[in-house]
């Protein structure tokens, strides 16, 4: 499987500051990668970008993380991005990864040895 990441900086890419609460920016990252129906998830980072005329910035980042997305919509949803966001351009990173889900039913508290987490041991393999 592949892992794909698209960076995409909240410096606005005219005026080289961030316009917009990250909060709306988050909000328009949601509707995008939703409206493609692919799975995804995102985190904050905070990084530095050269411009294409060498100019350095730094700046609060979005990381968009895609597991096995067809590398096509992978492509339109950077492109959305960079639009939306108004961005010189934005990074695609692409890693081979071993992915895998791992089911288990909640048990109820009948059913759970530990009724409290405060009365439980836990193991100490230190």
């Amino acid at each position: 499987m592949t892992e794909t990441k698209i960076y995409v900086g909240l410096n606005d890419s005219e005026t080289r500051a961030q316009r917009f609460e990250t909060a709306r920016y988050v909000s328009i990252l949601k509707y995008v990668c939703s409206s493609y129906h692919i799975p995804f998830s995102f985190s904050f980072a905070q990084g530095g970008y050269i411009h294409e005329n060498g100019e350095y910035t730094e700046e609060g980042t979005l990381v968009v993380s895609l597991i096995d997305v067809d590398k096509n919509i992978i492509n339109e949803i950077a492109k959305d991005l960079c639009a939306f966001f108004h961005q010189e351009s934005v990074l695609i990173t692409e890693d081979r990864v071993r992915a895998y889900f791992i089911n288990q039913p909640l048990k109820t508290l009948q059913e759970n040895p530990c009724k409290e987490a405060d009365n439980c041991e836990r193991d100490n393999d230190e």
